[in-house]
């Protein structure tokens, strides 16, 4: 038996490839280097839809602005009622609301739907009104300007567009699996992501990026990281942005996301002060896992750099996961559509390990 399904094929797909031993992510034929800083997320979800919907666009950016703006129409007039939950489940709440069909002009509102959804849940809390789409600019751009109510440079709106390419999709995560299995019952797009959604607000899938920065918090300077990381792992705790479940060697987003941070550094838009103590803890962190745990390959993963990413981008971090479903979405519906057109149900089988039935008196 495999326990988590681990190893066990569930799914053929022409999607992603995860190569944990090599360190390599290809997406649609393509590794992720040739994506992440060279292409828009609007070209990244053509390139993942590509065969699964009739008619589509070559560019999908003004389908994707139109739908930005038609996602707007429809859910404004209940923002009202995600006031006061937290942004993952006002995220999940509102998107409720959507058409749960297959076609593309569905396809394309629930992909717009966390873009517009999370910068007008938080505009709210804070006592904003809600910004509208501007459906003839880039997707990137477009939810920073709804964020902040103004245009952001452009530096940021390029760091923003490399992050939602670098998640886009990856191989069969739980997430990605449960997206597929409601798939699988010929429901609606919108039940899948919504499913998809439950299954990544678990700490154990969606839930790392923000405690690298409470690390960062309580670690305060570049001189203490060093003790700090000894402790922290002589008491057999975890190290936050470090290692993963697939990757044995460097996980290759890290390294995209680490690029985007660095151009973003160029431009002088992050903060010196918290780069400087983040590649501080990175160094003292690999070091002492390797002495700590030389038996095991615990790198920096995408986590770390997602965390310092998207708060140099100005998201708070109790939205980092809504933030990775904004990304996210477009592969979930590429892998709905996939298994939704093979015609066959999910259902594995269980073993039972419960006592035996006993006969009737």
């Amino acid at each position: 038996m495999h326990d988590g399904l681990e190893n066990v094929v569930a799914a053929e797909t022409v999607l992603s490839d995860v190569d944990g031993l090599a360190g390599r992510l290809v997406i649609r034929g393509l590794p992720l280097s040739a994506l992440a800083g060279r292409v828009s997320y609007e070209h990244a979800l053509g390139l993942l839809w590509d065969g699964f919907f009739p008619a589509l666009p070559r560019d999908l950016t003004r389908s994707l602005g139109a739908a930005r703006a038609k996602v707007f129409e429809l859910t404004s007039n209940r923002f009202g009622a995600a006031s006061g939950l937290a942004p993952f489940d006002a995220l999940r709440m509102l998107m409720g609301a959507l058409p749960d069909r297959t076609d593309l002009d569905t396809a394309l509102m629930i992909a717009a739907a966390p873009s517009v959804l999370l910068p007008a849940v938080l505009r709210q809390a804070e006592g904003k009104s809600p910004v509208a789409p501007e459906a003839d600019i880039g997707h990137a751009a477009d939810i920073l300007r709804m964020m902040a109510g103004v245009d952001a440079p452009k530096a940021m709106a390029d760091g923003l567009d490399t992050y939602l390419v670098t998640v886009s999709d990856h191989g069969l995560n739980a997430s990605t699996f449960t997206a597929r299995v409601v798939a699988s019952t010929q429901a609606g797009l919108d039940s899948s992501v919504l499913a998809a959604l439950g299954a990544l607000k678990g700490p154990l899938h969606g839930g790392a990026p923000g405690p690298v920065l409470d690390m960062l918090d309580v670690i305060g300077t570049p001189g203490q990281a060093a003790g700090w990381i000894d402790a922290t792992l002589a008491r057999g705790e975890r190290l936050m942005g470090f290692g993963h479940r697939i990757y044995r060697v460097r996980d290759p987003r890290a390294d995209a996301l680490s690029a985007a941070l660095d151009r973003l550094r160029s431009t002088g838009n992050v903060d010196a002060t918290r780069m400087a103590l983040a590649g501080a803890v990175e160094t003292a962190a690999l070091a002492a896992l390797q002495r700590h745990k030389p038996d095991r390959p615990l790198l920096t993963n995408v986590e770390f750099y997602t965390a310092l990413l998207l708060e140099a981008l100005g998201f708070p971090r109790d939205t980092f996961t809504a933030v990775f479903a904004i990304g996210r979405v477009g592969g979930w519906i590429a892998h709905s559509r996939e298994q939704a057109l093979t015609g066959k149900l999910i259902r594995p089988r269980s073993i039972y390990v419960g006592p035996e039935a006993k006969e009737a008196a």
